[in-house]
């Protein structure tokens, strides 16, 4: 089902490209064909409005749906080309607000509904090891901002706001740097959410006082964003200053009225 938005901006295109089809490119290929066949007369115009009258008034049921058709193709590219150029604006103006963000005037505004802290993204400082918990505390936590607003989880930083660095995330890695982090995190992201929500994700590192920072700027899904937990799927939803897991009756109510059907 599509919602009323998309709906619209689908069928808008297919109808007018079925009138240009039939009003547009139906006439110009009559009146090429008369040139073609008969140049000389100066009679291209009244052949091409005849033949567009008995089209319309049923005398060729071939021709007309054809040409309908065949406008109505080019409507419907014309309608993915502008859904997806909608889409990639809507990602560009998302990354562009968050950038244009200091980072340390975010993390100075403290935790909020757009913005998240997280010392680590697989190291666990207290017990001195590696621990997948942390990272599925974050995926859900980047759930929740794609079923929500968007916003801006903060990698290496404390709760408190101490920057702490990625070093010891880098150190467990297979590729000890910036690419290696990014490419762990959009594994596990579709992994768990899906390859498709990779594409609502970008990071950005900064360097503060010598320690590396990523930022993960999430923007808002087009579909529900789903966290596979065994067999099971969880839908998240980021709420106030935290993140947290819709019942089945809440989810529901939540889809059908954030992706409209």
């Amino acid at each position: 089902m599509l919602d009323r938005r998309t709906l619209l901006l689908f069928m808008i295109p297919i109808v007018a490209g079925a009138f240009i089809g039939v009003f547009f490119l139906y006439p110009i290929n009559e009146f090429v064909y008369f040139h073609e066949h008969d140049p000389n007369t100066g009679l291209g115009l009244e052949y091409t409005l005849e033949q567009l009258w008995l089209g319309i008034t049923g005398h060729y049921p071939i021709k007309v749906p054809f040409y309908a058709g065949v406008g109505a193709f080019l409507g419907l590219l014309a309608a993915f080309f502008f859904n997806s150029l909608y889409k990639s604006t809507a990602q560009i103006k998302t990354l562009s607000d968050e950038l244009q963000k200091d980072l340390l005037a975010l993390i100075s505004h403290g935790e909020s509904s757009n913005a998240e802290f997280k010392s680590s993204f697989k190291w666990d400082l207290k017990e001195s090891k590696p621990n997948k918990a942390l990272e599925d505390v974050i995926l859900k936590t980047l759930a929740g901002f794609m079923n929500g607003e968007g916003g801006s989880l903060i990698i290496g930083v404390a709760d408190d706001g101490e920057i702490l660095g990625l070093k010891t995330d880098y150190n467990i890695l297979k590729k000890k740097d910036r690419d290696g982090f990014e490419q762990a995190v959009m594994a596990a992201v579709a992994t768990k959410l899906g390859t498709d929500a990779c594409q609502y994700l970008q990071l950005v590192f900064h360097d503060v006082d010598g320690k590396d920072v990523c930022r993960v700027i999430t923007g808002k899904s087009h579909r529900p964003i789903y966290i596979k937990e065994g067999n099971d799927l969880k839908f998240y939803l980021r709420t106030g200053v935290s993140t947290r897991e819709l019942n089945v009756q809440e989810a529901v109510e939540y889809i059908s009225t954030r992706w409209a059907k």
